[in-house]
């Protein structure tokens, strides 16, 4: 027998709320790589890892808000534990494979196919994993055709991210490209989610739903997603804007051997230095010394 299933048990109110975590933890993930190309190497890889656990963890807050909308009617959901957070891990772990790639390699053609497609691949196995482990009395079974196209929009939206960590520029149009990702990757559930059709066990009971299974699940990478933007909210190249993207071409005397995409690093000085000799005389109203000596 098939089960009737309502995606949308709450109106509205879960998609919204779905989208605009994954707007979240893009944007987080965007400005933290972006942020890991203006800072010394040995914390490159602290941002990035921050990043790639911001948007892994958004993603899978948006699944799994979307899904207190998901019912089957007179059936019981629940949520196996371990199988959920495995989902999470893996989506942290494959975007960060991704973040990692084009972060170290720039924005060329393969680092962003190959860095795009483990992101992608990562983002739908996050989702189906997630549908795994649902309990309920019943089997899942899904739609060959709509399965491929969820997974392609995946793909296709990590791609798209991994370029525009690297090369849009400013705060707005970061933002515009958040909005873009959490435009695509909500697509990429509901799309997945129209490939499900449920098959019911022939004996079943009534239950309340998933709403409540899900909600302790969800606390810990809520409270994540928070204490991350409360650390690029107040990292201080982040709040000033400093112009650091002072030779986009890559053409000067840092930028020679560079990825493309990547700008050069501003070289800050030191406390109680001076990155120009000649500011320090000038300062001490002393004139510089002779190179005749």
């Amino acid at each position: 027998m098939q089960g009737t299933i309502d995606g949308f048990g709450y109106g509205m109110v879960t998609p919204a709320a779905a989208f605009l975590m994954a707007c979240l933890g893009a944007a987080l993930g965007l400005r933290c790589t972006t942020r890991s190309l203006r800072t010394e190497r040995s914390f490159k890889a602290g941002w990035l890892a921050l990043g790639a656990t911001s948007i892994g963890s958004g993603i899978w807050t948006m699944h799994f808000i979307a899904m207190t909308g998901f019912s089957v009617e007179d059936v019981p959901i629940r949520y196996d534990t371990p199988v959920s957070f495995a989902s999470l891990a893996v989506a942290i772990v494959m975007v960060g494979i991704g973040i990692f790639i084009v972060g170290y390699r720039g924005a060329t053609l393969m680092a962003l196919v190959t860095g795009g497609t483990i992101t992608g691949l990562g983002v739908a196995t996050m989702h189906y994993l997630g549908m795994a482990g649902m309990r309920l009395q019943g089997q899942f079974e899904y739609d060959t055709l709509t399965v491929s196209l969820s997974v392609v929009i995946a793909v296709v939206a990590s791609t798209v991210a991994l370029w525009a960590a690297v090369s849009v520029r400013g705060f707005l149009p970061s933002l515009g490209a958040s909005v873009v990702m959490g435009i695509a990757v909500s697509g990429m559930h509901y799309t997945g989610m129209a490939a499900l059709s449920v098959h019911l066990h022939p004996v079943t009971a009534s239950g309340s739903g998933p709403t409540a299974p899900l909600v302790p699940l969800l606390i810990g990478p809520g409270c994540f997603l928070l204490l991350a933007a409360v650390v690029v909210m107040f990292d201080p190249l982040m709040v000033m804007g400093d112009q650091d993207w002072d030779d986009p071409a890559g053409r000067g005397a840092h930028g020679a051997g560079r990825p493309p995409g990547i700008p050069v690093q501003r070289q800050v000085p030191r406390f109680g230095t001076y990155a120009d000799p000649a500011s320090f005389h000038a300062q001490h109203h002393e004139a510089p010394p002779s190179r005749d000596r």
